[in-house]
């Protein structure tokens, strides 16, 4: 099931996508969560009472395209990202390959909607596009072991780390290139655990810029499984429905490409991962 949040005369609705329209959450089952994250800890039946009453055919839903999606899950308590995860992207970037998950976070100002703009900024040409995988945490959990750490999953969504490489080379912390404002969208649903492999593995994952492949790799070629990174992480820190993970890159990414191909103003980057919907956005200046 696809899920998403979408604007209604300036407030955020839940619906469900379906084969290219987006049917109200409210008026499938009155009685459902009007909250992304309500919804995700939702017991019972009211999924599979989602799924009858679009099956029934009586529901009428909205084109997509007319639609205003918003960000799945409207500010996340955390947002975890994972760096060096595909072996050949660690390669092209002259990096040792890591024991542990290398770990970083986005902060909110960082973050964009679905559709949102990708702002380049004024101090930097150097803005690169990073395909990733995102889990959404649905249950919460410390200490979580690696065999029980999908369980914890509510679904997956599509991520593109936007980048700005020279400041996220001045020093060994990551933080300051990959925190400038309005450089990582992400959505545009989420995509419910059930309807993909068990932790998401086997999917082609791509970047396409102005309809170039940019990047083109397999969630298979992770070093550090979905259960993994969620276990590793939950020694850390306690792990909430509605915390976001991205998974890493794999190879491809600009600023490795001879010569680099950095993101300017204008361009459309797009971030495709099998069986979920294509996350597209635009370029602007700051």
């Amino acid at each position: 099931m696809f899920l998403v949040r979408y604007d209604v005369d300036g407030a955020a609705a839940l619906g469900v996508l379906k084969d290219g329209a987006v049917f109200a959450i409210a008026e499938l089952v009155p009685d459902a969560p009007d909250d992304m994250i309500a919804l995700m800890q939702a017991k019972g039946t009211l999924f599979s009472r989602l799924r009858d009453a679009i099956a029934s055919g009586e529901a009428r839903g909205l084109p997509v395209e007319t639609v205003k999606l918003l960000s799945p899950v409207e500010r996340p308590g955390k947002f975890i990202c994972l760096g060096l995860n595909y072996l050949e992207h660690v390669k092209e970037g002259g990096r040792d390959v890591p024991e542990f998950p290398t770990l970083f976070l986005r902060v909110q100002t960082s973050l964009l909607p679905p559709d949102g703009e990708i702002v380049a900024p004024v101090v930097s040409d150097k803005l690169d596009f990073e395909a990733e995988l995102l889990v959404v945490i649905g249950k919460s959990g410390h200490n979580i072991p690696e065999y029980k750490a999908l369980e914890h999953v509510f679904g997956y969504s599509a991520f593109n780390d936007g980048s700005i490489r020279d400041y996220q080379r001045r020093t060994t912390q990551w933080t300051a290139g990959k925190n400038f404002d309005a450089t990582g969208p992400f959505g545009p649903a989420i995509v419910t655990a059930d309807a993909l492999p068990p932790g998401a593995s086997g999917l082609s994952i791509r970047s396409r810029l102005n309809g170039e492949i940019m990047q083109d790799g397999n969630t298979a070629d992770m070093m550090f499984s979905v259960a993994r990174i969620i276990a590793d992480i939950s020694e850390i820190m306690t792990l909430e429905p509605g915390d976001l993970i991205a998974t890493g890159t794999p190879s491809g990414v600009g600023f490795a490409r001879k010569p680099p191909i950095f993101m300017k103003a204008g361009d459309l980057i797009e971030i495709e991962i099998e069986g979920m919907p294509v996350l597209a956005n635009r370029v602007v200046t700051a």
